[in-house]
């Protein structure tokens, strides 16, 4: 069953050009492990960050959740980057594709 992490964040003021690049280091790690599916991220205009992560079952994500380089991201959002942060992981119980082509 595909796991989905939502993770909800806003940096703090200023962050931006320390944040990227480890952003960008975090998204290629995760899409090279195995059970990656897919990744999305958005703004919101108030400043709200979102990605949304699927993986292909719970042994992938946990085994991405566990990584020792992710692990150390997480360390250094929470002191240095996140001013908020909230993360939900949940089961796709149900999901449709339509593609008009």
């Amino acid at each position: 069953m595909t796991i989905v992490t939502v993770f909800r964040s806003r940096l703090r003021d200023g962050v931006g050009p320390e944040y990227e690049p480890l952003a960008e280091e975090m998204s290629r790690l995760a899409s090279s492990m195995e059970g990656f599916i897919d990744q999305k991220f958005y703004e919101a205009p108030d400043g709200e960050r979102v990605t949304v992560v699927r993986f292909a079952d719970e042994a992938s994500h946990r085994t991405w959740a566990q990584h020792p380089e992710h692990r150390a991201a997480q360390r250094r959002g929470r002191d240095e980057f996140y001013s908020w942060y909230d993360i939900s992981v949940g089961d796709e119980t149900h999901s449709r594709t339509f593609a008009y082509e």
